[in-house]
C-alpha cells in the first residue's frame, strides 16, 4: 500500500543497533522513519531517500507473572503479546486486530475491546526504553524522565525511538464476543438500539457499532460487543442483542483467550 523508497534499511536487533543508526542519521542529516510490528497503514514508517529503522526483528517478550508486568520489544504484535501474557490467565490493552504492532499503538494512545474495564495501552504503560535524537538510551518512567514519559504516552511519535515497553498486566480469562450483523436498510433502528443498550453497559462490557462491507460486498450495519468478566452474567448482558430485530447473520463465541487484539467473524481459538 505504500509506494516509499528508502535508501537504507537498519535492521535491527537490540538497543545498541539503534543507537548506532540514530547516530548515524544525526552525522549524515538523513530523513529516518521508524518500522515497528507492522500496520501502519498511513505510510510514515516508510520514508523515501532516507535511512527506516526496522525493528522487525525485536521480538522478546518478558512476563513477570508475580508484579503482573510485560516487558516487550518494538517489533511484537498484539497477538503475540496476547499469546504470552495469556499462559499465565494475563492481558493488557494493546489493540483490537491482531496484526498490529504495540509499538505504533501505544504511542498513539492505544484503544482495545479490553479498555472499558482496563484503560487504553497509554493507562498501562509503566515505563519505556527510548533512543532520543542525540543518540542517547534512557528509561522514561513515572519516576524518571517524567516530562518524556508524558509526551510519549499518545502526544506524538517524535519524541525518541523506543527500544522496550512496559506494560501493567491484568487476569482476563475467557471472554464474550462475536458480531452481530444487520442489513443496511435497518441501520437507524440498530443504531438507536445501539444507543440505548450501550448507554448503560458496565465497564466490563464494550460494545461498537459499525457500517461493514461483507466479501460480497453488501453494506450491513454491525455491533460487536466484547464482555471481560463471568461469562454467565455476559450472557444475561448480551441477549437484548440477540432478541432484537433477527439479524443477517449472528456469529458468536466464547473465547478462550483476550480479546486484546484480534476480533473476527470467523471462528477462532482466541478473542479479540
Amino acid at each position: 500500500m505504500i509506494d516509499h523508497r528508502p535508501a537504507l534499511i537498519a535492521r535491527c536487533a537490540g538497543a545498541a543497533d539503534v543507537i548506532a543508526a540514530v547516530q548515524f542519521v544525526r552525522q549524515h542529516d538523513l530523513l529516518v522513519s521508524i518500522k515497528g510490528g507492522g500496520h501502519g497503514v498511513g505510510g510514515k514508517a516508510v520514508c523515501d531517500g532516507g535511512l527506516m529503522i526496522d525493528f522487525s526483528r525485536m521480538k522478546s517478550i518478558r512476563v513477570d507473572p508475580t508484579e503482573r508486568t510485560v516487558r516487550a520489544e518494538p517489533g511484537v504484535l498484539g497477538a503475540e503479546l496476547d499469546r504470552e501474557t495469556q499462559a499465565f490467565g494475563l492481558a493488557t490493552p494493546v489493540g483490537t486486530v491482531s496484526t498490529t504492532g504495540i509499538a505504533g499503538l501505544t504511542l498513539g494512545g492505544g484503544q482495545s475491546w479490553l479498555a472499558s474495564k482496563y484503560g487504553f495501552a497509554i493507562d498501562n504503560l509503566r515505563s519505556v526504553d527510548i533512543v532520543t535524537a542525540d543518540g542517547t538510551l534512557r528509561t522514561a518512567s513515572a519516576t524518571q524522565q517524567e516530562d518524556l514519559f508524558w509526551a510519549i504516552r499518545g502526544a506524538g511519535h517524535n519524541f525518541g525511538v523506543v527500544t522496550s515497553f512496559e506494560y501493567r498486566l491484568h487476569p482476563v480469562g475467557p471472554v464474550l464476543g462475536g458480531l452481530v450483523i444487520h442489513p443496511l436498510s435497518q441501520a437507524v433502528e440498530v443504531l438507536r438500539f445501539y444507543r440505548e443498550f450501550s448507554v448503560s453497559q458496565p465497564d466490563e462490557l464494550q460494545t461498537w457499532a459499525g457500517i461493514l462491507t461483507l466479501p460480497d460486498g453488501n453494506p450491513v450495519v454491525a455491533l460487536a460487543p466484547c464482555y471481560v468478566g463471568p461469562l454467565e452474567e455476559g450472557e444475561r448482558l448480551l441477549s437484548p442483542l440477540r432478541i432484537s430485530e433477527p439479524p443477517s447473520q449472528t456469529r458468536w463465541h466464547r473465547f478462550p483467550m483476550s480479546p486484546c487484539s484480534r476480533f473476527s467473524t470467523r471462528r477462532s481459538r482466541r478473542g479479540g
